[in-house]
């Protein structure tokens, strides 16, 4: 029998205004195996560990039982604790009764109640246990990087500059992302691709990071410190080795009707193209659905014409495997589609357009070379409207219920660059609430207003129609309480921004959390907020939600320092909560090895004595170094020769047994 000691503690007055901790600290000493129980204010303070060290020396204690918050917040301070006085860590066990209790009851006999029956459990576990021993595994002295915006360059560069070896995947054939499509940045209104390129052209030349454009992550196996993964770069049909950017098969090229997806659509490119003058690596890429030797065999202007015979018809896709020891996902954002926001005209009228096309037509390198022109009739607007919040912060399904957090200042941005540079343009704003959280952001919209003469409204828009060429916007003014009628030669739609559309799929691949939003979810949202519930993946910029591009770029750094962090270590300890296999059970039937996502169970042929007779079977076999402990072998096993340690069926049941008591 265990000799074990329950410690209730009060979390100042998160748990102790909802739950009698006197009463739980009494009705401790009545469960088999306590010979100690006691509560304390704070627990996790150095005097209440304290207070668990010293009962352990002083009455023998074998197993504890802290009746705490949850289990993620503090049970490793606790097993340290009880490791520093002779006790083996896995002999801790956590009743959370914080997060269970005292957070979502208000009854006070309920709440402690139930904090009882989670310390009964508890302890009935505690009897059970067994002391575990943590093996080793190495790690992989790599970093992989998914995405190649500023996010996924940021922290590779962070990782190179640590010393470590990078490689970033990038979906595109060029990385830089949505910021290497905008023209200025708030609150300074510097220039993006002033600040990008360096770090694109310094990403390229460091000889730690390898940049995979054009090539996507398929499959990754493996745990932390010892990734596993299959890249696949798809075929450009240039030789990398051969291209030098010149652009002479792009200007060759007879096909020129695909449409830009770099200007968002709004003019055409070539079959063969580079993305933009600034792309890296800057490389030509050709488009078999709009190439013509591909669609009748003929033409091949573009191999004729290129002096370096880059151009490969017959490139196919190229598969990479590669090992790391830590993952950071940064695969960025889009924009919603508004195909379900008929009310804005945006499929009817070219004139109706998102704030990012906006972007395109005020850069340099847009398609109108910066010139600000009505897509329609190429005339300049003398009327703009903005809409906020198109698709961000609603109640129907077409829309998002959050708020996109750079919507208010990009649109401010917008306002206060037209209006400088064509002072003759009415600029007016409908907004549902202005939010500006953040250094100087407040000051940067309050100019919009004051000194640029921007005509904010209060109110929303319920429908943008043609009149005569005229787009007439009806809307309303709260603050007026009247309804509002503005003919506008430009509407711009700040539309509502979404995890990149690949998001859902990478986060199954790596076995990674997302919200029901798809963005990733963090292990913890305030002390491990760039960290995700798997072991060695970590999150950086937009993929985690929404953010703007400094709090993108410190975040970035936040992860890098993290895989930093990860790959210094030369081992890891391993989870010693892992699966095992009963060989007088097991039959052989691979239901575990199906169902196991690590890749962590094969089955050998063993010689098993089954009392007095000797014979060879098929058993599973499990590699304790690869198991994370999940247990969905322990499920899957007809048998029941599966178990898990730490977590066997024993103390699992007698947990049941105790609370059903």
């Amino acid at each position: 029998m265990q000799r074990i000691g329950v410690f209730i503690c009060w979390c100042g007055s998160n748990i102790a205004a909802t739950v009698d901790v006197k009463k739980v600290a009494e009705a401790a000493l009545n469960e088999p195996g306590v010979v100690f129980s006691a509560d304390y204010q704070y627990m996790c303070s150095q005097s209440g560990q304290q207070l668990m060290k010293d009962a352990i020396k002083e009455k023998g204690l074998t197993g504890i039982v802290v009746c705490s918050c949850s289990p993620r917040m503090h049970e490793t301070t606790f097993r340290k604790a009880a490791e520093s006085c002779g006790i083996n860590p896995y002999m801790v066990e956590i009743a959370n009764i914080r997060e269970h209790c005292s957070w979502i009851h208000k009854d006070i006999k309920e709440a402690t109640e139930k904090a009882i029956i989670l310390m009964r459990t508890a302890v009935a576990k505690v009897n059970l246990d067994n002391s575990l021993t943590a093996g080793t595994s190495d790690v992989v002295k790599r970093a992989l990087v998914i995405g190649g915006g500023i996010a996924g360059i940021q922290s590779a560069l962070d990782i190179a500059e640590a010393g470590y070896e990078v490689d970033i995947v990038e979906k595109a054939p060029t990385i830089g992302g949505k910021m290497a499509q905008l023209d200025k940045t708030f609150p300074t209104l510097d220039c993006a691709a002033c600040i990008l390129t360096p770090k694109m052209v310094e990403a390229a030349s460091n000889e730690k990071i390898k940049i995979y454009s054009f090539s996507e992550v398929e499959s990754v196996k493996g745990f932390v410190g010892n990734f596993t993964a299959k890249i696949k770069k798809k075929a450009r049909f240039v030789d990398e080795n051969l291209c030098t950017g010149c652009g002479l098969c792009t200007e060759k090229c007879p096909s020129r009707k695909t449409p830009n997806e770099f200007n968002r659509g709004m003019n055409t490119r070539s079959a063969v193209y580079i993305p933009f003058a600034q792309a890296v690596p800057k490389l030509a890429i050709i488009d078999p659905t709009a190439c013509l030797h591909f669609k009748t065999g003929k033409c091949g202007l573009c191999e004729r014409n290129c002096s370096a015979k880059a151009i490969k018809f017959d490139q196919q896709d190229e598969y990479i495997e590669q090992k790391y020891g830590a993952i950071v996902v940064a695969t960025g954002f889009d924009t919603i589609k508004l195909d379900n926001f008929g009310e804005y005209g945006y499929n009817e009228n070219p004139d109706v357009i998102t704030s990012l096309e906006l972007e395109r037509l005020m850069n340099a390198a847009g398609p109108t070379g910066g010139v600000l022109l009505r897509p329609s009739d190429k005339q300049h607007p003398k009327k703009i409207v903005f809409v906020q919040c198109v698709g961000s912060r609603g109640l129907r399904p077409c829309d998002k219920p959050y708020c996109s957090k750079i919507c208010c200042m990009y649109t401010a941005k917008h306002s206060m660059l037209i209006r400088e540079k064509y002072p003759d343009t009415e600029v007016t704003v409908f907004y549902i609430d202005v939010r500006t959280p953040g250094k100087n952001f407040d000051e940067f919209y309050r100019r919009a207003v004051e000194q640029y003469g921007v005509n904010y409204i209060k109110g929303q828009v319920g429908k943008v129609v043609e009149n005569d060429g005229k787009l007439t916007v009806y809307g309303s003014d709260l603050l007026m309480n009247e309804q509002v009628v503005i003919d506008a030669d430009l509407v711009v739609l700040a539309t509502a921004i979404e995890p990149d559309k690949t998001a859902k799929s990478v986060a199954t691949m790596l076995t990674a959390s997302i919200d029901t939003n798809n963005f990733f979810t963090e292990a913890h949202p305030k002390l491990r907020p760039v960290e995700s519930p798997t072991a060695g993946v970590f999150l950086s910029g937009v993929c985690q939600g929404p953010k703007d591009i400094p709090e993108t770029v410190a975040q970035a750094s936040a992860a890098a320092v993290k895989v930093v962090g990860l790959l210094s270590k030369d081992k890891l300890t391993c989870n010693p909560c892992v699966a095992h296999s009963d060989e007088m059970l097991c039959n052989g039937c691979s239901s575990c090895e199906k169902v196991c996502p690590y890749g962590a169970i094969t089955y050998i042929n063993k010689e098993v004595n089954d009392h007095g007779k000797r014979e060879v079977r098929r058993l599973a076999s499990v590699n304790e170094a690869v198991c994370q402990g999940c247990g969905a072998c322990t499920v899957a096993c007809p048998s029941g020769a599966m178990d898990l340690k730490g977590f066997t069926n024993k103390q699992i049941m007698a947990e049941v047994d105790a609370i059903c008591k």
